[in-house]
């Protein structure tokens, strides 16, 4: 889709509750969102108020500022950092004389423009159809209802343009719904299919690097482009992590402060991956000016959407960007357990997969497995995921001296009932097990 390139009013009203992003101009979001969308930016107002006027907003004097800056700049829109009522919008573009948009409203019109597959065609569909739905009444305030008359082909109730679009809207919202339920109940399946699998998601900010991080970890070459909101389906690759234990690797859609409701509600199908994953991979711009702020934006939306207990694993990216070797060493300090990457240079890419082995492998043990010289199916599966081994020969039965996660340890006494797995002399004493030597049911 072509979107024409508009110029655009930014305007940010910064009430005592929503203080501006630590570290950040103001509107600079705003800014590369508006580009985004294939706006230019040709003039910026920032104003601070106690509270909100009911009707403007931003107050008279300061709407007809907003007007004059508008004519000089030949401004044909004025976009808000903030959520308009229909009627505060409908009364700005009276004063502005040109066409308004608040946040929410910008933010689906590029998931609008991002759409590539049909399912994220639904989704921001759905999204769009339900931020108007509410706004219908003041969209068609200059529509005057159609009489019923007693003329023939006419006689009737009579209706609205109002409630004819208002009653089409809601058709149209239960369809898409009932479709998109379709949709995550086909995912939900695909996932317990792959329930045997652990299964991870990366999930951030927008233009965190998400997408680079998958690429650098998993060959995926998925797309990738330095814009907000590049990816909007979820691609899941296969990793593989140390002892060759392979794992789900999942791309989700990024987050952004105030992500509008209905877009997140629209979206719970794409985020199912993450919904159910069993680590979530938070990744984070170290590069960023607001850190802490793109860190509790995804916070809020991780919890909207039901993940808010899931493990997490933060994920500092984009080292590379930092200039300042202070600040890289501050990050090191204030997140030790954590990890920092640099999809870029390739920094901590093995680092984090040896961290997310730790998290979902358990802790790795020295081992002596015992078992059926004959069987070699439990002897390949030791040595695919081993790696080094010692091997030799007791009587009729085959023992491997390994070092193994406790992850694949408990899979090799689930798949094969004949093995018998015993720890070394020196794990035992950190080590609780039923009993000395662990064997599998038969």
């Amino acid at each position: 889709m072509t979107v024409a390139r508009e110029r655009a009013i930014l305007v940010e009203v910064i009430l005592p509750e929503r203080k501006a992003d630590v570290g950040e101009e103001p509107l600079a979001e705003l800014t590369r969102l508006t580009e985004a969308a294939g706006g230019a930016v040709v003039g910026t107002v920032v104003q601070n108020r106690r509270m909100t006027d009911a009707g403007l907003y931003v107050g008279k004097g300061k709407a007809e500022e907003i007007g004059r800056l508008a004519v000089a700049r030949k401004a044909t829109v004025v976009i808000f950092d903030n959520d308009l009522t229909p009627g505060q919008i409908r009364n700005l573009e009276k004063a502005v004389g040109v066409k308004v948009l608040d946040r929410s409203e910008l933010i689906l019109d590029i998931f609008a423009t991002r759409a590539r597959t049909s399912e994220a065609k639904l989704q921001v569909e759905l999204a769009q159809l339900e931020y108007t739905y509410p706004r219908l009444r003041q969209m068609w305030t200059h529509l005057s209802r159609l009489e019923g008359g007693g003329s023939i082909g006419v006689r009737g109730p009579g209706e609205t343009q109002l409630e004819t679009d208002r009653r089409l809207v809601r058709k149209r919202i239960v369809d898409l719904k009932r479709r998109i339920q379709e949709i995550q109940e086909r995912r939900e399946r695909q996932v317990q299919s792959r329930k045997e699998e652990f299964a991870v998601s990366l999930v951030g900010y927008t233009n965190a690097g998400k997408s680079s991080l998958l690429n650098a970890l998993t060959n995926a070459n998925a797309y990738v482009e330095d814009k907000l909101f590049a990816t909007l389906d979820t691609r899941t690759r296969t990793w593989t992590l140390p002892y060759n234990l392979r794992v789900l690797l999942s791309d989700t859609v990024g987050f952004v402060r105030d992500l509008p409701h209905h877009l997140v509600a629209s979206f719970r199908a794409t985020l199912e991956e993450a919904r159910s994953a069993d680590l979530l991979l938070h990744v984070v711009d170290s590069s960023a000016a607001d850190v802490e702020g793109q860190i509790e934006a995804v916070n809020v939306v991780l919890r909207e959407i039901g993940c808010g207990t899931k493990p997490v694993l933060m994920v500092f990216n984009k080292t590379d960007l930092l200039a300042d070797e202070n600040g890289l060493r501050v990050l090191e300090f204030r997140h030790q357990e954590n990890v920092l990457t640099s999809a870029v240079t390739g920094r901590g890419i093995e680092a984090l997969r040896e961290r997310v082995l730790e998290i979902l492998g358990g802790p790795l043990r020295d081992l002596t497995i015992k078992g059926p010289s004959e069987d070699g199916a439990w002897q390949s599966a030791v040595t695919r995921h081993a790696g080094r081994v010692e091997c030799e020969l007791d009587g009729s039965r085959t023992v491997m001296k390994v070092r193994l996660p406790q992850h694949l340890t408990d899979f090799l006494l689930r798949e094969f009932s004949r093995l018998e797995i015993t720890l070394h002399p020196a794990e035992r004493a950190g080590v609780v097990l039923a009993g000395e030597t662990r064997k599998s049911a038969s």
